[in-house]
């Protein structure tokens, strides 16, 4: 089903008292001997009667954290509990549109720590890599912080300010990610300034935005070094649904397709010199066919299907499900 595509690793462990939390949790092991006296509590029953484990019970976790805890998705809520004049949106109440989508990486290790990624400095990225955002895109933001995530320098970062935030978001951002703890300058930055100017501006800029504009951030992401391009692939944050929470651990991925070439010649049937055949071709043309004639007869069921958005989403995944040119009969 996923065959034409990498799935790369954007996230971090959620792992016991680790070095780059400030707030670490702990991660409690319940291993398979422990397991069995809890089993053998619950059913009323002795390790002899364990038959098919030997008298081995089950291995589970007992977690002591905070939802910003490894990688994960923070909410509007986060930011404060009114964001652009309505209730703001708990975790469990951010639609899945929103984390599931294609990405945009944008380099800034060319920045140093507490540098602000200014809206200048984010133009900038997007002129080299030729790009202009598109609503709904997620973006990220590519420091390497991640690199040095066992040590003390992973607090060394840049980050986003106020007018770096707000400007995204008014591109129809609607999720911003970052390879490093915060997604604003990191906290020692943030309160040397306050303590020399005294102004409560310096503190946390770039979350507070969210009470102005409604946005999600992604932090403490990993690998986005490992993007063989700044665009082309998709990203899934899909956050654990806590109840009301403000944020919920994620596993974030990047959904990498082949090359456009690679992917064209396996979709139209390329045979070993590259060449394309007559039926192959056909067989192309025919599921374009097929796509046209699907989209009024489905997309035309609910009003959030007829939106270019979710149509590029299913027919995404359409061309992953599809593992070769015959489906489109084979659907048919």
């Amino acid at each position: 089903m996923f065959e034409n595509i990498t799935i790369l690793d954007l996230s971090v462990p959620l792992a016991h008292q680790a070095a780059s939390e400030p707030f670490p949790a702990d991660v409690e092991y319940i291993d398979h001997e422990q397991g069995s006296q809890q089993m053998q509590k619950l059913f009323g029953m002795t390790p002899a009667d364990l038959r098919y484990s030997q008298g081995g019970g089950w291995a589970i976790e007992k977690i002591n954290a905070i939802t910003h805890t490894g990688t994960h998705v923070d909410a509007p809520y986060h930011y404060g509990p009114i964001s652009e004049g309505s209730p703001a949106k708990r975790i469990d109440e951010v639609p899945l549109e929103w984390c599931f989508a294609p990405g945009v990486c944008l380099d800034m290790t060319h920045l140093r720590d507490g540098d602000e990624i200014t809206v200048s400095i984010l133009e900038s990225a997007l002129r080299k890599i030729e790009h202009t955002l598109k609503a709904d895109e997620i973006v990220l933001l590519r420091t390497d912080a991640d690199l040095r995530i066992d040590s003390e320098e992973y607090f060394k970062q840049p980050g986003l300010g106020r007018e770096g935030t707000l400007w995204l978001v008014e591109q129809g951002i609607r999720v911003i990610g970052i390879d490093a703890y915060t997604l604003d300058r990191p906290f020692h930055v943030m309160k040397a300034e306050f303590e020399e100017t005294g102004d409560g501006h310096n503190i946390w800029p770039a979350h507070f935005a969210g009470i102005t504009r409604e946005y999600c951030q992604i932090e403490k992401l990993a690998n986005l070094h490992k993007l063989p391009s700044a665009t082309g692939f998709w990203v899934s944050c899909l956050p654990v649904k806590i109840e009301a929470a403000s944020a919920a651990w994620c596993r974030a991925v990047a959904l990498v397709p082949e090359t456009s070439e690679e992917r064209s010649n396996q979709f139209r049937g390329a045979t070993n010199d590259g060449s394309i055949t007559a039926d192959n071709d056909r067989a192309f043309d025919e599921l374009g066919v097929f796509a046209k004639d699907l989209n009024p007869l489905f997309f035309g069921k609910r009003p959030f299907m007829q939106t270019e958005f979710f149509k590029q989403r299913f027919f995404f995944a359409y061309k992953l499900f599809r593992g070769n040119t015959q489906l489109a009969n084979n659907v048919r």
